[in-house]
C-alpha cells in the first residue's frame, strides 16, 4: 500500500515521523526520522519518481532493492524497508553517527593492529555479498562509516549502481568510481569481474589505512591510470613483510592472479587478532602524519569544475605557454569518438592508425610541414563506464601547425560529441 503523498503532519505511513533534512542530491533528500513503533532512529532517502522514470532508472531501483533485503551484515548499512507514495521513493535505512573512518586518517595513518581490525570487519562484509552474488562496484572512504561502538560499516552495499550515495556528512554523492580506487580493468573498458575488482579497492582501502596516503596519485589523471594499469606503487618501510606482501598480491593488476577473497582470509597478516579486551582511543589508533593529500577526483569533480574542452582545472596546476595537448569530456562511447578522429583524418589528409580495444588513435599526416609530417595521438580513458576522457597531444611535427588544426578543423568536428555543463543539467551516471 502506497504512503500518502510526501507526508502527513510529518509523519509518513502513519510510521515514520520525518525530523530535519541531513542533506540532499540530484535525485533525492535525506531525512532523520524516528520510527514511531520502535523508536529506532533512521535516516529516510526520499527519491522522486519523476526524476527516476525520467533517467530510466526504473528497473535498476527495483533490482538493487531485491538485492539490499538480502544483504543483512553486522559491517553492512541495513535498508529496512522501502515504502513509496504517488510522486515519491522512501528508503528507511540505518542511521550510522560514527562518522568516516577515513576522517580518522586525516590526522594520521593508522597503527597496524588497528587497521587489520577495521580491514578484517570490511572483508567480512565483503565477503557475505560476494557469497551471494552481490558485488558493490565502488568501495571507496565515502563508503566506509563508524557506528556508536566504532565498528566498520559498508554504506549501500549493492546501491552502488543507483543514483547517489549517502555519506556520513549527510549529502548524497554522484555513484561514479573514484579513479584512485578503481581496478585497472573497470578503467580499462572491457569488462570485469565484480570479485576482483571490489578485491582491488579493499587493496587500495589497506594501504590508505596503514600509510596516511593513495598508493597511485598523479596530478595528472591519465598519468594516474598508466600507474593503476601497471600496477606501479611502492610500500612505505614502516609496512610489516606480510603486510606488504598481502597488499601487493591485492593490487596485482592481473585480475586473473590476484588473490581471492579466501586467500586473503587464510594470509598471516590477516589471521592475527588484536589483544582481547583492548579498548584504542584517537591517539591510540593514528600517527600522526601529513595524511591523505589527494583528492578523490570522481566524475561530479568533472562536471562542477569543466566545461566543454577545458579539462585543464582537473589534470595540471601549471599552464603552458604552448599548448601540445588538449582534453575532453564525452558520454558517447569510444567507438563514436573513434568515428570521428577517422572522419578528420580523411578530410585533413592523415592516415589513421588504431588500437584493437579502441582505446587510442593514431594520425599521421602525409604532407611535410615546417618541422616534417604532423602526427597526433589520442587517447581515451573511461571515468565511469559512461564517461570519458579523451587526451589528444602532437606526437610529432611543428606546434603552431598542430595547433591550428586543433583550432581550425579537429574541434568544431568534435564540437557534438563534446560533453559540456548547463545549468539544470543531469549529468547521466
Amino acid at each position: 500500500m502506497a504512503a500518502s503523498d510526501d507526508k502527513n503532519n510529518g509523519v509518513l505511513h502513519s510510521k515514520y515521523e520525518l525530523g530535519r533534512q541531513l542533506g540532499h542530491g540530484t535525485f533525492a533528500k535525506v531525512y532523520h526520522a524516528k520510527n514511531l513503533h520502535t523508536g529506532t532512529n533512521v535516516a529516510m532517502k526520499v527519491v522522486g519518481k519523476e526524476k527516476v522514470i525520467k533517467v530510466g532508472m526504473t528497473d535498476q531501483i527495483k533490482r538493487e532493492i531485491s538485492v539490499m533485503k538480502m544483504v543483512k551484515h553486522p559491517n553492512i548499512v541495513e535498508l529496512y524497508e522501502v515504502m513509496a507514495s504517488k510522486s515519491k521513493i522512501y528508503f528507511a535505512m540505518e542511521l550510522v553517527r560514527g562518522g568516516e573512518l577515513f576522517s580518522k586518517i586525516a590526522k594520521g595513518r593508522l597503527r597496524e593492529e588497528v587497521a587489520r581490525s577495521y580491514f578484517q570487519q570490511l572483508i567480512s562484509a565483503v565477503d557475505f555479498c560476494h557469497s551471494r552474488g552481490v558485488y558493490h562496484r565502488d568501495l571507496k572512504p565515502e563508503n566506509l562509516l563508524l557506528d556508536d561502538e566504532g565498528n566498520l560499516k559498508v554504506t549501500d552495499f549493492g546501491l552502488s549502481a543507483f543514483c547517489d550515495h549517502l555519506r556520513q556528512d549527510g549529502l548524497l554523492h554522484t555513484t561514479c568510481g573514484t579513479p584512485a580506487y578503481v581496478a585497472p580493468e573497470i578503467i580499462g573498458k572491457k569488462g570485469y569481474d565484480g570479485a576482483k575488482a571490489d578485491i582491488w579497492s579493499c587493496g587500495v582501502i589497506l594501504y590508505v589505512l596503514l600509510a596516511g596516503f593513495l598508493p597511485f596519485q598523479d596530478e595528472n589523471i591519465v598519468a594516474m591510470y598508466r600507474k593503476i594499469y601497471r600496477g606501479d606503487f611502492k610500500c612505505p618501510p614502516w609496512f610489516s613483510s606480510d603486510a606488504r606482501r598481502l597488499i601487493t598480491k591485492m593490487l596485482d593488476p592481473n585480475p586473473s592472479t590476484r588473490i581471492t577473497i579466501s586467500k586473503i582470509m587464510e594470509s598471516p597478516w590477516f589471521k592475527k587478532s588484536a589483544p582481547k579486551n583492548t579498548k584504542f582511543s584517537i591517539e591510540d589508533e593514528v600517527i600522526q602524519s601529513k595524511g591523505l593529500e589527494a583528492k578523490s577526483l570522481n566524475a561530479f569533480h568533472i562536471i562542477s569544475l569543466s566545461e566543454g574542452f577545458d579539462l585543464s582545472p582537473l589534470f595540471e596546476e601549471k599552464k603552458r605557454e604552448q599548448k601540445e595537448e588538449m582534453r575532453f569530456a564525452t558520454t558517447e562511447p569510444a567507438t563514436a569518438v573513434v568515428s570521428k578522429l577517422e572522419e578528420v583524418a580523411k578530410s585533413s589528409k592523415f592516415s589513421v592508425k588504431k588500437s584493437g580495444d579502441e582505446s587510442s588513435v593514431r594520425l599521421q599526416g602525409r604532407e611535410n610541414g615546417r618541422k616534417g609530417k604532423l602526427g597526433i595521438a589520442a587517447e581515451i580513458f573511461a571515468v565511469t563506464p559512461s564517461f570519458l576522457v579523451v587526451e589528444v597531444k602532437k606526437s610529432s611535427g611543428d606546434t603552431l601547425e598542430y595547433n591550428q588544426f586543433c583550432s581550425k578543423e579537429l574541434r568544431p568536428a568534435l564540437r557534438d560529441i563534446v560533453w559540456r555543463s548547463a545549468a539544470g543539467h543531469s549529468f547521466p551516471a
